[in-house]
């Protein structure tokens, strides 16, 4: 499992990847966490790479990946 935090953003505190299974978390500052699965490598490493990690969730991650809540 990977864990980035080493951004800032006014939403978003942590996200974490773990590449066996496909699984991404996002944390948010208001205590509330999202597992999406299924996201390929591809999609995390650009993930990390966003200006905007906001924009990015809100384009590229929900409403195209299943999550649940954690």
């Amino acid at each position: 499992m990977e864990t980035y935090d080493a951004f800032e953003s006014s939403n978003i505190a942590s996200l974490k990847y773990d590449s066996d299974t496909l699984t991404l978390q996002v944390s948010f500052h208001n205590g509330s966490a999202y597992q999406y699965f299924d996201v390929p490598q591809q999609i995390w490493e650009a993930f990390k790479l966003a200006d905007s990690k906001g924009v990015f969730l809100n384009a590229e991650i929900k409403g195209t990946y299943r999550y649940s809540k954690v």
